[in-house]
């Protein structure tokens, strides 16, 4: 389960890092939307990006996400992915994020590919806070 922090600062209009590893196994790193349910960190995405082939083959990522009230307050998650959500649920929760960052839904023509949720899973002792 996700602590009370980290689920208050994905549930929110905040911000997060996703570092994934390339072929070579050097990272690279995106800013992204964030969502949680009790147990993971939802990141949505489309499956032509390279940040989705990463972690279909390799699973292991790093999300911070930072409190854009204060910067300085954040969560730091290392896990692995656990789950890809595709079709019409992951096109919903892209709606879904719109509306929290943007208030309005997502923009069908921004859409290239399928949308995907990426569902991770915190390996255990690794989610952190800082202040």
């Amino acid at each position: 389960m996700l602590d009370e922090h980290t689920r208050a600062l994905a549930k929110n209009r905040n911000f997060a890092t996703l570092t994934t590893l390339r072929k070579d196994g050097s990272p690279t790193a995106q800013v992204m939307w964030v969502d949680c349910d009790d147990d993971h960190i939802l990141i949505n995405t489309e499956v032509h990006r390279a940040k989705y082939k990463n972690m279909v083959r390799d699973p292991r990522v790093v999300v911070v996400i930072i409190d854009s009230a204060d910067p300085y307050s954040y969560a730091e998650i290392r896990g692995e992915v656990v789950e890809f959500v595709h079709g019409a649920p992951a096109r919903a929760h892209i709606d879904e994020l719109s509306q929290r960052y943007f208030g309005r839904p997502y923009i069908q023509q921004q859409i290239e590919s399928e949308r995907v949720i990426c569902r991770i899973r915190p390996v255990p002792r690794a989610a952190g806070r800082a202040k």
